[in-house]
């Protein structure tokens, strides 16, 4: 099977190794890029060299364009339909790949992916920051006391066509206003828009890390892979990220690094959090599409793959309710990552990446008003506005 993955991340080259364990007949044959590379090589890809797997950006465009095959036969067959409906919602489209969260499957997730915030514990007991911060407040007062104590408060990155900064800006736009409207954007949902007094808020509080130092200088060069070093080198104390890399860190650190979610403006709120699935799909061309649909229901299935998708992934496999967990040793990342899930889950607080709005407003929008925005050349809402105008001309006007 032909595969086109993204570099840098071991879980699906060793789900692929495992499944050719279990089934000698099949053999993969693996392409990698960087997302952003993925993300404008998309439709090219998939027009020209349809790959039979594929990891996927946003979807609506390929599936407009006919480029992705409709799962709903595979969802059918192995039973894909009786999981929680909220583990394929953000892979539903309706028709001309419109109206997310409802309508045919055209993706599946490798497993359910969130987001949060890692901290490195050796550098958060050097400002006495003991356990996780509980309030929006308490977070910036702990990056004051690294700024202070000549600690780099967040390492993040935001080069390239894919910038990172948008992780933080969603982040504070849950603890600012609630998941329902931006996943409503997100979704197409008719007269929705990013541009709202909360989001608005957040983007301004974003801001004044910004002005306040608390990203290091070269955050518009940096890209992902200098970010990971950077943060397991012990150069700063907080990065946002998702649970994919919680066992990449378990082995890298372990034992020195803490996660939680985005803390809400008042202590005990409600939390969210982008929480989507590690998204692949199906070219609508592929020559093995049912054996690259029986491997996605293989990775959700079968205990080895759910073992691998927990102990390498570092994220909750998807598939039934009442399917097995493998275990998880206490006090590890995963075991927070896995915990503060349940969290997200209790207070129904998760939503699909801003990101993947649209196809294009990301690499066109997003990355390039918040470079902007660290180069003190946009302000919080003309950022807002410019990307709600973009957005607006995407989806056609709607």
């Amino acid at each position: 099977m032909k595969g086109y993955f993204e570099t840098g991340f071991p879980l699906p080259k060793a789900l692929t190794t495992e499944f050719s364990k279990q089934f000698p007949n099949v053999k993969f044959d693996i392409r990698e890029d960087q997302f952003a590379v993925i993300t404008q090589n998309a439709p090219r890809v998939l027009a020209d060299d349809p790959p039979d797997l594929m990891r996927l950006p946003q979807v609506s465009e390929l599936v407009k364009n006919n480029l992705l095959k409709n799962l709903d036969g595979y969802a059918k067959a192995f039973g894909w339909d009786s999981w929680p409906a909220s583990q394929l919602a953000q892979m539903r489209l309706g028709p001309g790949g419109r109206t997310r969260g409802e309508g045919s499957l055209y993706a599946m997730g490798l497993n359910f992916s969130m987001t949060g915030v890692f901290y490195n514990k050796k550098l958060a007991e050097k400002i006495g920051m003991s356990s996780a911060p509980t309030t929006l407040a308490e977070l910036d007062d702990a990056m004051a006391k690294a700024k202070t104590a000549g600690i780099t408060p967040i390492t993040q990155f935001n080069g390239g066509a894919t910038g990172g900064l948008a992780f933080p800006l969603q982040d504070l736009m849950a603890a600012y206003g609630p998941a329902g409207p931006i996943n409503d954007w997100i979704f197409q949902k008719q007269g929705a828009t990013i541009d709202t007094p909360s989001n608005l808020q957040a983007t301004q509080h974003l801001e004044k890390w910004i002005k306040a130092g608390y990203f290091q200088k070269d955050v518009n060069a940096v890209d992902y892979a200098t970010m990971m070093s950077r943060f397991i080198g012990g150069q700063g104390l907080f990065m946002f990220n998702g649970d994919w890399e919680s066992g990449n860190l378990d082995k890298q650190m372990p034992g020195d690094v803490g996660f939680f979610l985005m803390p809400p403006l008042e202590k005990g709120g409600k939390q969210a959090a982008m929480s989507a699935p590690l998204t692949y799909g199906i070219s609508s061309r592929a020559k093995n599409a049912d054996c690259a649909a029986f491997f996605l229901n293989w990775v959700a299935t079968n205990p080895q793959a759910r073992d691998i998708d927990v102990k390498i992934g570092g994220s909750h496999p998807m598939g039934s309710a009442d399917a097995s967990m493998p275990e998880v040793t206490p006090g590890t990342v995963t075991a927070s990552t896995l915990e503060a899930g349940k969290k997200i889950g209790e207070d129904n607080g998760a939503m699909d990446f801003i990101a993947n709005a649209t196809g294009a407003i990301y690499a066109k929008s997003w990355t390039p008003q918040l470079q902007k925005l660290v180069a003190g050349q946009q302000t919080p809402d003309a950022l807002l506005k410019s990307v709600q105008s973009d957005y607006q001309s995407q989806v056609g006007g709607s």
